[in-house]
């Protein structure tokens, strides 16, 4: 059977990578030019792209042209979709974690 990468696997895998985290990390402060988003990093400008390619096929970043410099920020709907799934994953681990205390204490008693 193929795999197949939904968008949220790609999300997570992009977000597996330190360098792409501390990009989204500072586009949290708000949009920036690419030049300036790549200053903190050792690593030479195309390298760097490609990770800025990685966070905008995923749909984490977009970026537009704006005169000669190439503008980035955070895309919300990706985040809330991780969000939501790690939430309903929470509250499915945290009900499992009550049940399995319930039955502890039934079999405490007997």
């Amino acid at each position: 059977m193929p795999y197949h990468s939904t968008p949220l696997d790609l999300a997570f895998h992009a977000l597996s990578d330190p360098t792409r985290r501390a990009v989204v990390s500072r586009l949290a402060e708000g949009e920036v030019p690419v030049s300036i988003l790549a200053e903190p990093f050792d690593m030479a400008l195309p390298s760097f792209a490609q990770h800025l390619r990685v966070l905008e096929e995923c749909g984490l970043i977009a970026s537009e042209k704006r005169g000669r410099s190439r503008w980035c920020r955070l895309v919300k709907a990706r985040f809330d979709e991780a969000a939501n799934w790690m939430e309903a994953e929470r509250r499915n681990w945290a009900m499992r974690l009550e049940r399995l205390e319930v039955y502890l204490d039934t079999t405490d008693e007997g």
